[in-house]
This record gives structure tokens, sequence and C-alpha cells, in this order.
């Protein structure tokens, strides 16, 4: 997902059943998270304002519980076998980098500002297509490691793309989320921008590295330990994640019971997005005759989202209540139901592409 729960770098399982269920519990947790809205509202107010420096204090534990297991998971030293298959690495940062943010962006602004237009006051437009962008610049560093299971994909070479898009990530991420805010007449504040890329991308890789040394070295070389390790972080990822998408939709539920065809109208740009990502990624894969083991990976990458960081960021830029964050989170209840049928779909067209 990667945004989405974070799994383990190589031997993931295949989605379990709350995995599967993931929309469903996100669902629930929107629900209840209106109700807290509707029926404590000071309460909620005072979770948001516990802030220093424009960052939630709440949000960021959370975040840091989604984040800090998947930055364990991921093996920076598989960078060094990046040249011996580059194909599927070069589609995903073309992908990732060049096109996806751009993409989303263009369709954000022509739903908020022209489809929709008279259904929204322009400030709410705004934050809804800030959100979008955010989302769209973030790709997937955690569930592609399931996704790619799934398909039956290469784990090491998933690895790679991993790793490789997270180091891009440290120094395109804001200069790219800049851009296109700048591009929409959104009003960028740089230091909280990079405050939250530090925060949300630099610190926890930083410490995920070490803890992931230590580890290692504490049971003997072995990687086994490692999955292990991030195995009994994981309920603390999905409480995190759950527990965001509660506070993000307390904030919002007046918005919300005022206008319940918002989370739609959210939703079909970022479907149209999703669906659109992977037909370019897996064409492009199909095209230059990429294995399917690193091509179905490939186009999942870019498909899905690390809406952790999108969450964070838009929550430090714009406000806890924003239209902002309220359309990343949106990303989190429409990923899943998209990736599985995407999962689907690569798996019967498996026999187009050149074996591994």
């Amino acid at each position: 997902m990667k945004g989405g729960v974070a799994a383990p770098a190589v031997a993931s399982s295949p989605l379990g059943l709350f995995e599967r269920l993931l929309s469903v519990w996100v669902a629930l947790a929107i629900v209840f998270g209106i109700a807290l809205g509707l029926v404590a509202p000071g309460l909620v107010a005072a979770v948001a304002g516990l802030e220093y420096a424009s960052v939630n204090l709440v949000v960021a534990v959370l975040i840091w519980a989604m984040i800090y297991p998947m930055m364990v998971g991921v093996d920076f030293a598989s960078v060094r076998g990046i040249g011996r298959k580059p194909k599927g690495l070069v589609i995903t940062l073309v992908v990732n980098w060049l096109i996806k943010p751009f993409t989303m962006a263009a369709l954000a602004v022509l739903f908020f500002d022209y489809i929709y237009s008279g259904l929204l006051s322009e400030t709410q437009a705004d934050q809804y297509i800030a959100g979008l962008i955010l989302l769209g610049a973030a790709p997937c560093t955690a569930m592609v490691f399931v996704w790619s299971q799934m398909t039956k994909g290469d784990p090491a070479y998933t690895l790679v793309q991993v790793a490789v898009n997270d180091l891009v990530m440290i120094v395109a991420f804001a200069p790219i989320v800049a851009l296109l805010l700048g591009v929409t007449d959104i009003e960028v504040p740089w230091e909280t921008l990079l405050l939250s890329v530090g925060l949300y991308v630099v610190v926890p890789l930083v410490a995920g590295m070490l803890t992931r040394r230590q580890v290692i070295a504490s049971h003997g070389g072995s990687e086994a330990a490692v999955e292990a390790f991030t195995a009994r972080l994981k309920p603390w990822s999905i409480i995190g994640l759950l527990a965001t998408v509660v506070l993000l939709f307390a904030l919002q539920a007046e918005t919300i019971v005022r206008s319940p065809l918002l989370i739609v109208l959210i939703a079909i740009p970022i479907i149209i997005q999703s669906y659109g990502i992977f037909a370019l990624s897996y064409a492009a894969a199909w095209a230059w005759k990429v294995p399917h083991n690193i091509a179905a990976p490939c186009a999942m990458i870019g498909t899905s989202n690390f809406f952790e960081l999108a969450v964070a960021v838009a929550i430090g830029l714009f406000g806890l209540s924003s239209g902002a964050a309220l359309a990343t989170v949106v990303g989190v209840l429409v990923e899943v139901p998209v990736m599985l049928s995407l999962v689907a779909f690569a798996n019967r067209t498996r026999r187009h592409f050149p074996a591994s």
C-alpha cells in the first residue's frame, strides 16, 4: 500500500482473513469515527489540539506505529543487485516519479475544479486536490510485498524496487509535492513539508535500518529473525492504521454527515488513477518482455500508495480536520478491493509474459 499494513519484506504470507477484510475494518473505523465526532466533539477537539511545530503528537505516534515495522523489513543492501535486471526497476521509477504524481494531480484538478464544479466551494476543492496530490506522490512501500507474493513475484527484486523507491522518496517527495501544490495555486509551507518528510521517512528509515542490523546481529546473522520481529510488531501497525482512521473521520464527522456523497466523489479519481497506472505499467512491462514475476510487482508498486506518509504530511500541512487529510484516508478505503482485483487480473494474464 503502502500504503497499508506493514508486512515482512521477503517472506510475507498471502493475505490472511484480517487483511482480506481490511476495507471492512476501515469502513467500521470510519463509522465509529463519525459517531465519535458527533457524540464527543470536545474530546476530539482536545486530541486535535495536542500539537507541536505543526505536528499532532497523537497522530505522529500512530503513523510511526504503521511505518516503523515496514522500514525494519527493508534491506537496502539489496540495492547492489540492481544492474542485473534493470527493466522492471526502470518502469517502476519512471511511472512512480515521472508519471503518477502528475496524472493524479491532473485528475484531481479535472474532477474538483471542473466536473464537480458547483458541488464544492473553491476552498474545499483545493483541499481535496492537495490530498490527492500527496497520495499520488507517495508510492507503496509495504503492502506491495503482499501483492508480490500473491502474484508469485520475485521477492528479492520486489525488495530492490522498494528499497530504491524509499531512497528516491527522501529527495524527490518534497520537491514534487511542492511543485504540484504550487501549480495548483496552493500555498506550500516548506518548513512543515520538509519536517514531515524527515519525521515520517528519514527518521523511521534510519531507525528501521539500525533495528534491522541489531536484530540480525543478535540472532547470529539470521534474516528470519527480522521477519519474526516485524510479525510481532504487526498488530501495532494495524492498531495505528485503524486508530488514525477513527481520529480523522471523527474530525470530519459533521462535514461527512452534511455531505454523505463526499467519500464517493473523492474515491472516483483515486480508482481511475489506480487502474490507469496499473494498465500503463503492466502494458509497458509486457511490451518490454519483462518476466511476469517482475512485471506484476512492478505494476503493483506504482498502483498502490504509501498512504501513511500522505496522511501524515496532509495533517502537518493542512491540519487534522482538513479536506486534504480526509482525501488521503479515502485512499485506504478503496485500495484493498482495487488491489485484489488487479492481483486476480495479473494471475489470469500470466501466460502472456515470458517465464522467469
